[in-house]
């Protein structure tokens, strides 16, 4: 089976964003590739962080990938930081990246933007460790959003400097582009992100997705029942396209633009369809609350599994290079 790798911070609560950009995909794509997903906490210290937190956030992110569908019987889910073979690779891959290459990423100066008074080398650095994440296991392929596309470039530029270095190690990553819609925060302006407040989580109980939906921007133009709205400016509209059938979409989009429904009724249907996806997960969820135990056998013996694949192409690594083992 073709090889697939991704990864997700443990930067806070999984919202709806997380799950409909990415994770809802991993677990369809576990089923046709052989799967790598990894809880990518070396990345999420590259800002600051409640230190206190760290550990329970990275488990609780496993934990959730379990619910959501991720299954250990088709997929390795494992904790970044438990195969030290990743930022021993991402050195290496230091001494081939030219550092043009690394500066001219938009994510860096986004971040750099964000984070002014923590601009570091690890922020810097992040895409060549990601490269390192993906090409230590030799995918082929990577699920990303179109934020990430610049990055997978990045690793195949990566993959050839290194090829052309030292011989034919690593193969070039495709991105595999996420097709789902790009939902933004409840207040309709930004992406959806526990830090600004305007994310709908995916344990959340539902009395509050209820509330968040209530009160969730739509069409700014639409002051009274009676006016017609456009759901290609509303995020609801766009919410309902990742959870909602496409019957429902036609019938929505008629409605709104002739003021037939209002948008509380919009968001009254849209609450039923996300609450229905979401409940098995939340079940789910509990049942692996009460059994910690079996979440964190699946990120050791994942780890396990990882590590040994990570040893053979390091020792590939290592012997192409020339250096000394004894």
């Amino acid at each position: 089976m073709k090889r697939i790798f991704s990864g997700i911070q443990p930067t806070g609560e999984i919202h709806l964003g997380n799950y409909v950009g990415a994770i809802r995909n991993w677990v369809y794509l576990q089923e046709e590739y052989d799967c790598i997903f990894s809880v990518v906490d070396y990345h999420a210290i590259t800002i600051e962080y409640p230190v206190e937190e760290m550990a329970r956030r990275t488990l609780e992110t496993g934990l959730i990938l379990l619910a959501c569908g991720l299954s250990p019987e088709k997929s390795n889910i494992f904790v970044q930081s438990h195969v030290p073979a990743h930022t021993e690779l991402a050195w290496i891959f230091n001494t081939v990246t030219p550092i043009g290459e690394v500066e001219r990423m938009t994510q860096f100066k986004d971040k750099a933007k964000q984070h002014r008074a923590n601009i570091n080398m690890g922020l810097m650095d992040y895409p060549v460790l990601q490269a390192a994440d993906i090409l230590l296991y030799k995918a082929g392929y990577v699920p990303v959003g179109e934020d990430q596309v610049q990055h997978i470039e990045l690793s195949r530029e990566v993959a050839r400097k290194f090829n052309s270095r030292f011989g034919e190690v690593f193969p070039e990553p495709q991105e595999i582009l996420s097709m789902a819609p790009r939902i933004l925060g409840v207040d309709g302006q930004a992406k959806m992100s526990k830090s600004l407040g305007n994310f709908i989580g995916v344990l959340e109980e539902e009395d509050s997705i209820w509330e968040k939906l209530r009160t969730a921007v739509t069409d700014v133009k639409r002051v009274r029942r009676k006016d017609p709205g456009d759901p290609n400016v509303c995020n609801i509209y766009t919410i309902h396209r990742a959870f909602s059938e496409n019957s429902m979409l036609i019938d929505i989009d008629r409605d709104c633009t002739s003021a037939g429904i209002g948008c509380i009724d919009c968001k009254k249907m849209l609450f039923e369809n996300v609450k229905k996806e979401l409940t098995p997960i939340r079940e789910k969820a509990r049942e692996l609350v009460a059994n910690m135990d079996y979440v964190k056998d699946v990120l050791r013996q994942s780890a396990t599994a990882c590590k040994q694949i990570a040893d053979v192409t390091m020792d590939e690594v290592r012997e192409v290079m020339g250096l000394y083992r004894p």
